[in-house]
């Protein structure tokens, strides 16, 4: 599967992680990794450029070897606030964004994302494990940018909300389900701990940025 040169992912790491006690989720380790190092070997061959969106620890994760990119808007305002940052820092049409606690992503993600947004001439496409979307597992057209820049300027946090206001596309991974599992608990993250099949990370050197 050959990278895709038209979009860029951003590995959302922004949170407060309130659930993990305040912890800086991404930088976890499960099995001796950070959680983050799963999300950014399993992108790493389906897409040419990564960003890492983070508000805390942004040398640890500059050390990663991606550009790290911080929310414009203040006070931890959730996923759309990293998504409108990567928005506004990339160069490609399509931006994919995916959660930094989930390491069991899809190998196929972004092929099946721009499947479905192409198929349904959508502005934006989800995944759906087959009996809930997915949100934060998202393609995006940069023209989205002003759209979702009004939305947080008006104080909007919803990110089904926002969705709503575009034509959505979904994408079946119904075949994959726990592909979408993540860590928000200290439980989880012992559980997560035992599951077979993570990605084995494993990353090469990334290109300099800007593409």
């Amino acid at each position: 599967m050959k990278p895709s040169s038209d979009v860029t992912a951003v590995v959302l790491a922004g949170g407060r992680a309130r659930r993990m006690g305040g912890q800086d989720k991404g930088l976890i380790e499960l099995n001796q990794v950070p959680l983050i190092e799963y999300a950014l070997t399993a992108l790493q061959g389906q897409v040419e450029t990564i960003l890492i969106n983070a508000n805390r620890n942004i040398e640890r994760y500059a050390g990663m070897g991606y550009p790290v990119i911080e929310d414009h808007h203040s006070g931890f305002n959730g996923p759309l606030a990293g998504m409108a940052s990567a928005l506004s820092a990339m160069h490609t049409r399509y931006l994919v964004t995916v959660p930094c606690d989930s390491p069991a992503l899809p190998q196929d993600l972004v092929d099946r994302l721009l499947s479905a947004r192409a198929e349904a001439d959508a502005e934006l496409a989800v995944a759906h494990d087959g009996i809930r979307m997915q949100p934060v597992f998202a393609l995006l057209e940069r023209s989205l940018l002003p759209s979702l820049e009004r939305f947080l300027e008006a104080d909007g946090r919803k990110i089904d909300q926002w969705y709503a206001q575009h034509r959505l596309a979904l994408a079946d991974f119904s075949d994959q389900p726990n592909a979408f599992s993540n860590v928000n608990t200290p439980e989880d993250l012992a559980h997560m701990s035992h599951t077979p099949g993570l990605t084995r990370v494993r990353r090469e050197a990334p290109e300099s940025w800007p593409p």
